[in-house]
């Protein structure tokens, strides 16, 4: 073959392959332009990259979340405290041979101060939020959207355990609130929208689904039992905002963040729900206490204790004062019985203890160094620590 022949192929394969990456690019695009002249799902699929930025999440319109954001957002508060403490001095000072020679040297004020979210639940101005968002503070001042100045907000009630708060701030005129659903409807994999303030950032909005529920965490000494966990961005300032669902109803209290990505807790609403009036009424929960601390048998400690099995609950800790202490219950001492009812572990005596009204008599038995005895007492109202 001649050069020249050589060539004249050469151009005509190169033009051939030129021709399929061609072709080739032509099927992609046209893929992506033709998405949408199919059959309605509710995605909102691009005709072309340019308008990317328009893709809804999946089953859900394009503006459904702006929307939801837009409906609900003036209801959403962002919280500063200010929490006062007396500022130690110097280690050095505090020295007895120094204080030997110069005496002692006042500490001084400190301020710190905590941010947090909220949402408006009354139009009357009462808004809720998390325990640990006021907890000590000295003075609290709620900012919220067509005020120019904070409002001074006083607390109403709290209660640490669950770590839900009340606050109430008196805005002169009749304030936008939120609905609340009903966490128990919330399904894992619903779509929810988190707003809050992370960082000082004001009404930040993140979107995700519900990862799971019923967590139990732990969280310094708090311990929740009952969580919604999401994997909608939650951060610190979070802290007592909505959870939302696409419907603009709150069905979780934005609570904590774990120290990995994507896993956010709230707490469901119907726990915050159920409380509610004896927070804005009374100021506090009134739980039934027994006052003790408890433990799950194992059958190591069912055979130390001389117990044929491992079924009960485990006193390791008698509250000084307690009902539990006026009626001689001591540390060692396996609850099996509560009026009767069988007790395989603690969470059967805690339920029961639950159950029964303040100045409610009870019948324990109880199993102690070899035999079963009966304690009677009667339950008094939980105590603020």
């Amino acid at each position: 073959m001649g050069l020249k022949n050589r060539s004249i192929l050469y151009v005509a394969l190169v033009a051939f392959v030129a021709g399929i990456m061609f072709m080739s690019g032509c099927l992609t695009v046209k893929d992506l332009s033709g998405l949408d002249k199919g059959p309605k799902t509710g995605l909102n699929v691009p005709g072309t990259l340019a308008n990317a930025q328009d893709m809804a999440l999946p089953g859900v319109g394009p503006d459904l979340v702006a929307k939801t954001v837009d409906k609900t957002g003036p209801a959403v508060v962002k919280i500063e405290t200010v929490r006062t403490s007396q500022e130690g001095a110097d280690p050095f000072l505090n020295d007895p041979f120094f204080r030997q020679f110069f005496g002692e040297f006042p500490s001084r004020p400190r301020e710190e101060r905590g941010l947090g979210s909220g949402f408006i639940y009354s139009s009357e101005g009462y808004i809720i939020t998390n325990e640990h968002v006021i907890h000590g503070a000295n003075s609290i001042d709620v900012i919220i959207q067509g005020f120019k100045e904070p409002l001074p907000a006083t607390v109403v009630g709290a209660d640490f355990d669950l770590d839900l708060a009340v606050i109430k701030v008196k805005a002169g005129k009749p304030l936008p609130t939120l609905k609340t659903g009903d966490s128990n409807k919330v399904k894992v994999g619903n779509w929810v929208i988190a707003i809050g303030n992370p960082f000082g950032l004001d009404h930040t909005v993140t979107v995700g689904v519900i990862s799971a529920k019923e967590r139990p965490i732990s969280v310094e000494n708090r311990s929740y039992k009952n969580l919604l966990q999401t994997d909608a961005s939650i951060n610190p300032g979070n802290s007592g905002g909505p959870l939302l669902n696409l419907n603009g109803e709150v069905v979780g209290i934005n609570t904590a963040v774990a120290q990995a990505q994507g896993i956010g807790f709230a707490i469901p609403i119907n726990t915050a729900k159920s409380i509610l009036p004896d927070l804005i009424k009374k100021g506090k929960i009134i739980r039934p206490w027994l006052g003790v601390q408890l433990q799950d048998m194992s059958q190591e400690l069912a055979g130390y204790l001389g117990l044929n099995n491992d079924q009960g609950a485990l006193i390791v800790g008698v509250v000084a004062g307690s009902p539990a202490a006026r009626a001689g219950l001591r540390q060692g001492d396996v609850v099996v019985k509560i009026n009767n009812r069988k007790t395989n572990n603690p969470d059967d005596l805690i339920g029961a203890i639950k159950e029964t009204k303040i100045g409610q008599k009870v019948v324990l038995s109880i199993y102690r160094q070899g035999e079963i005895k009966t304690v009677s007492l009667t339950i008094s109202e939980k105590p603020a620590f």
